[in-house]
């Protein structure tokens, strides 16, 4: 381990970015890499708590951890103005309220956070929802794999939500890195254009997989987790209308039929069983007769169904081998 273990709030008294990166390096070494992070919160006062301790608790803080309060009505901009009075490298910008909630609109208040840190001398910038907690070495956990692997563009930990553990229950795969805690080398996220501004979502599985068309390596690791509080796409829907829209958002981002299939007929032995697959194989369905305009340019589309079909043929050829299935291995 190249880190020193946890800080106080005393650690960094200043404010300014360059006391803070000489504050950092002092204590970690002139090597490290340094990151920022930017989170954006609408009425998250139920768990936004969970993720700001997580934070201020990290071995390794963050150069800046940019708030941005877009237009909340609940108690969240109070909450975090706590922290950011002990903590001077968490900042909070406040936004009017809007009246839709879209995925364009969490990119748009992204870019507000990224305006605001995109002078600093940072290696590293990730983006964390406001619903999660993780423990106290996360961070450096992922800031080393990053330092041990200079092709590694995204990086990010397995996770867990109700009882649901990625690793064991999703085909996510060691590729797949979840979008409620994505960390970016600064140069990756340069090159696939930051997140797609995309209404119907998808912004996080966009910039992965861009990543990776573009010849960096994106890893998911099994070591550590976070844990996810609120239920994936149930912000405003049920279950069963989450996987409506999934099955839609599979569609127009480019899913092969055949992967969709697959995944159907998996979705159905899971919670809520039947419901879930056939929810799913209805928002697939819907679009592709609408004919849903999809925010993936045909070479992403591509090679998209390239992977999907390799991950079929590792799921078949390990079913044949070893008569069962290790979802991280060959989902990747």
């Amino acid at each position: 381990m190249f880190f020193n273990g946890s800080i106080e709030p005393e650690f960094m008294p200043a404010r300014h970015p360059i006391m803070l990166e000489a504050s950092i390096k002092a204590t970690y070494g002139p090597h490290c890499l340094s990151y920022v992070l930017i989170t954006p919160a609408r009425n998250e006062q139920e768990f936004i708590g969970k993720t700001l301790e997580s934070m201020a608790r990290q071995s390794y803080p963050p150069l800046k951890w940019v708030i941005v309060d877009d237009g909340s009505t609940d108690a969240t901009a109070k909450i975090v103005q706590n922290y950011v009075n002990r903590y001077p490298w968490i900042e909070v910008i406040s936004r009017p309220a809007r009246k839709e909630r879209n995925f364009a609109g969490k990119v748009t208040s992204f870019n507000v956070g990224l305006e605001r840190i995109k002078e600093l001398p940072f290696d590293l910038i990730g983006n964390l929802d406001a619903d999660i907690s993780f423990g106290p070495d996360h961070f450096e956990f992922l800031i080393r794999k990053f330092q041990e692997d200079s092709s590694l563009g995204v990086g990010g930990t397995a996770y867990t939500q109700d009882g649901w553990d990625s690793m064991r229950d999703s085909f996510e795969g060691e590729s797949s890195v979840h979008g409620a805690c994505q960390l970016f080398r600064r140069q990756c996220f340069q090159d696939i254009g930051g997140y797609c501004p995309n209404p119907a979502g998808g912004i996080d599985w966009i910039a992965v997989t861009t990543a990776r068309m573009k010849g960096w390596k994106t890893r998911n690791y099994p070591e550590r987790r976070f844990h996810h509080y609120r239920t994936m796409g149930t912000a405003q829907r049920s279950e069963v209308g989450a996987m409506f829209d999934y099955g839609k958002k599979d569609y127009f981002l480019g899913g092969s039929p055949l992967w969709e299939v697959f995944r159907v007929c998996y979705r159905m032995t899971k919670k809520p069983v039947l419901f879930g697959g056939l929810a799913l194989l209805a928002g697939y369905c819907s679009a592709a007769i609408k004919h849903s305009k999809r925010p993936v340019s045909p070479e992403l589309m591509r090679f998209h169904r390239q992977e999907q079909m390799r991950k079929l043929r590792s799921i078949a050829m390990s079913l044949l081998r070893v008569g069962k299935l290790e979802k991280y291995s060959h989902a990747g």
